[in-house]
């Protein structure tokens, strides 16, 4: 899929980029072929393919099959579908400078759910002062939307099971009061449905001109 005239992969590979990421792993499962053609002519970042066709290993798992490509250290998570406008400074940049390891096992960038393009639920986060993050309970509208990028430590796959979802860590996170949130500085886009690419196409023309 295409959003101002780019690939939503490739506008994710190019903040990577941007903020001087040198190597970054794609996994592949749907149209891997297509994908891995697409970018096989990139160089910065290197990319590395995690191939998928066999089986589907969810969000935990698919990063738990390449984490030792990490070397022990912090690293980002970007989702495929999502994408966003940068304010003054590239958000990637404020959440590496932001991101303490000695009291966060994980950082998320969050954005308020009201303003968010193709958002249509009822929000994922609680943002605290101290920038700690809460789930809300079932009668509760969190006013955060969680935008799919985040960073992570390798520590936290020990042990996990070669399928499972990211929304493991993040929960075990929030227990021991160390899943943080950072709030985004500019336009969170979740480009899932035709309507919302096409919002997501106005603004990035907006933001061109």
């Amino acid at each position: 899929m295409k959003a101002g005239g780019k690939t939503l992969l490739d506008h994710n590979l190019d903040q990577l980029a941007a903020c001087g990421v040198a190597h970054a792993i794609v996994n592949v499962h749907y149209l891997p072929d297509q994908i891995i053609a697409h970018v096989a002519g990139r160089r910065v970042p290197k990319i590395t393919i995690s191939d998928e066709r066999d089986a589907i290993l969810d969000s935990g798992g698919g990063i738990l099959k390449v984490i030792d490509q990490f070397d022990g250290a912090p690293f980002f998570s970007l989702n495929a579908d999502t994408i966003w406008l940068d304010g003054p400074r590239r958000n990637l940049d404020r959440m590496r400078a932001h991101f303490d390891p000695e009291t966060m096992d994980v950082l998320l960038l969050v954005a308020p759910a009201v303003t968010t393009i193709g958002w249509g639920n009822k929000g994922d986060f609680f943002l605290h002062q101290d920038g700690t993050l809460r789930r809300p309970s079932k009668s509760e509208v969190a006013p955060f939307a969680y935008t799919g990028v985040a960073i992570l430590k390798p520590e936290s796959f020990a042990g996990r099971p070669a399928v499972f979802s990211l929304n493991r860590i993040f929960d075990d996170a929030a227990e021991a009061g160390r899943l943080h949130g950072l709030r985004l500085d500019g336009l969170f886009m979740h480009v899932g449905t035709p309507e919302a690419l096409a919002e997501a196409e106005r603004a990035l023309d907006l933001f061109d001109r």
